[in-house]
């Protein structure tokens, strides 16, 4: 197989290593062959970076744009095939990875215009004859360091704004998923982005993401993944005093009120839990439901639950595609014994099935019976697992949705707009839904969490430019000279 090899200062370059990319759906079908950068790419591309800064930060804004738009446009033309990849090489269906794709390019014909509302401000002074000007400049170098659940969305909505706001960038992917980046870098080749302003060294955390944290020409870091990387993230460039943005874990509620519309919530949930494996951190891995409709509303999403056909990810008929790898697929399972262990019934689901090739199927899982302080509802599972919680009324619903760790984003399914307003201020939660899923941001809004769940600016939106630009600051004399 052909090795798809790294990108530094707008050369593609050969790693040290190479792995190969499997397809989750199909064992006995690799995805590609990818290659494994070291340290040392990482420095070269960071000097790279370094060295290309100043002229990109010049480029005017209109230039940016084009660069920007010219890549949205063959992200566009290419979401059939790029999703039919995408599905291959993380295994949500396909219908999910075309959106995916839909939505990365997207983000980057945001983000072209965007270019152009970088601002600034015109402050009065208290002296006569003086004048305020605060700036917006770029950080610099900025690394990137994303995930394997979103292997394009994530990439594309920290790159964009990082090029729109006139930063270059160093991109690290994910080991699991490496062919969307692989590509999305080709997609920024071809629309000619100048050398060294963007960057690609695949390989592992231990080593490429770790180095990009430690390099001292990297101004900023942009991180997703877990809360455990994130906590070494922000050590690393605290240490060195440069800026982080981390978006970490979830263990996100749904509440479900006597009110609800219960077969409206009954499809949020299945959806919120289930969509995309669970492996998001977006999804409703809590079902808190009030006493008096507990018993209907389980009905319902049991039926919902059974009702999804788990499978291949490229199949048009499977709702649920297979676990990203083995080792998320035994981490599945052992949290499934750890909910019996601590007493939550299993109601359903947490079967592994055989398929017509081989591959990590799972069926999704429902417990119930399940408290607030099992591991199940507090630690971040990451798969198609959720507990439904029962309590009293809203007051203790909103309690146990406020008792984590986390706080990403929280659902209310209701028909009362006293505990809606309620709730969205009261929900301990950087995000907040009222009869939606819990997952469905889009890339308009910013996105991020509260607690463990986030730390710095928020991503997306106009508000992105709060990470990507640092101000300064000029005092002008009008009435000299």
């Amino acid at each position: 197989m052909t090795v798809h090899r790294n990108y530094v200062a707008g050369e593609w370059r050969d790693g040290a290593t190479a792995r190969v990319n499997d397809d989750p759906s199909d064992l006995d079908a690799p995805v590609g062959v990818f290659a494994e950068g070291t340290a040392d790419d990482v420095r070269d591309a960071a000097a790279a970076a370094r060295e290309a800064a100043p002229a990109w930060a010049a480029v005017p804004a209109g230039e940016r744009a084009d660069l920007l738009h010219a890549v949205a446009l063959e992200l566009a033309a290419r979401r059939e095939e790029l999703g039919e990849l995408l599905s291959r090489e993380e295994g949500k269906t396909r219908a999910e990875g075309v959106a995916e794709v839909g939505r990365a390019a997207d983000l980057f014909r945001f983000y072209a215009a965007e270019a152009f509302r970088v601002g600034g401000e015109l402050l009065p002074s208290a002296r006569r004859g003086v004048a305020i000007e605060v700036h917006r400049r770029p950080v610099g170098v900025v690394g990137v360091i994303t995930p394997w659940n979103f292997p394009i969305a994530i990439p594309a909505w920290k790159i964009a704004p990082a090029l729109a706001y006139g930063n270059c960038v160093v991109f690290k992917p994910a080991e699991l998923t490496p062919a969307c980046a692989w590509e999305l870098t080709a997609c920024l080749d071809r629309a000619g982005f100048p050398p060294g302003v963007f960057n690609l060294v695949m390989g592992r955390g231990e080593e490429v993401g770790a180095a990009i944290t430690a390099c001292p020409d990297v101004d900023a870091v942009t991180f997703t993944g877990s809360t455990d990387v994130g906590r070494r993230v922000a050590a690393a460039t605290a240490v060195r005093f440069a800026k982080a943005q981390l978006e970490m874990g979830g263990k996100n509620a749904l509440v479900v009120l006597d009110d609800a519309d219960l077969d409206l919530a009954a499809a949020h949930a299945a959806s919120g839990a289930f969509a995309s494996t669970g492996q998001r951190c977006t999804a409703s891995s809590r079902l808190i439901v009030t006493d008096a409709i507990h018993d209907d509303f389980v009905a319902r999403l049991a039926a919902r639950t059974r009702a999804l056909r788990v499978g291949p990810a490229l199949d048009p008929v499977t709702d649920v595609g297979p676990v990203v790898d083995a080792a998320q697929l035994e981490r599945d399972l052992a949290y499934l014994r750890i909910g019996v262990q601590e007493g939550a019934r299993h109601l359903l689901g947490g079967e592994l099935v055989t398929r017509g090739t081989r591959g990590h199927f799972l069926t999704p899982a429902l417990f119930v019976g399940s408290t607030a302080s099992m591991r199940i509802n507090r630690e971040e599972v990451f798969g198609p697992v959720a507990a439904v919680i029962r309590v009293a009324d809203y007051e203790e619903a909103l309690a146990v949705t406020n008792d984590s760790d986390y706080g990403l984003v929280a659902g209310i399914m209701t028909g009362s707009l006293r505990h809606a307003e309620h709730f969205k201020r009261h929900a301990q939660v950087g995000m907040t839904m009222v009869n939606l899923p819990t997952a469905g941001q889009e890339y308009q809004a910013p996105f991020g969490g509260l607690k463990g769940s986030s730390y710095g600016p928020r991503e997306q939106g106009a508000q992105a430019r709060e990470f990507f630009t640092t101000t300064t600051t000029a005092y002008v004399n009008h009435s000299a000279g």
